[in-house]
């Protein structure tokens, strides 16, 4: 029988579940760490898609635009072309007047 104010002594076995228990937390803790480092690496992996995913539309809209400014060059070069002969024919005609005048 117990004495009053006597603690009862630990049950077989109580020292090594104490440890036990010392190395499930310290387990769960890195565990912790380890999902909250996951998280935050997933976060990341979210943000540089979304900017991968930006930077694809902008290229589209720019490869869009470069197309139609090459199409309004291709015309213009067509325009010009026409006034470059016109020029030329000028620039002999006034040639030609000019040796009539002398």
């Amino acid at each position: 029988t117990m004495m009053p104010g006597e603690t009862p002594p630990p049950p077989a076995g109580t020292a090594a579940a104490c440890a036990n228990c010392g190395v499930l937390q310290k387990n769960i803790n890195e565990y912790v760490a380890t999902l909250i480092a996951l998280k935050q690496k997933m976060i990341d992996g979210d943000r540089l898609l979304t900017e991968y995913q930006q930077k694809c539309t902008d290229i589209l809209y720019f490869s869009d635009k470069i197309s139609a400014l090459r199409c309004q060059v291709e015309q213009m070069l067509q325009k010009i072309l026409p006034l470059e002969k016109c020029q030329e024919e000028l620039s002999s005609l006034k040639a030609e007047l000019e040796e009539k005048k002398v």
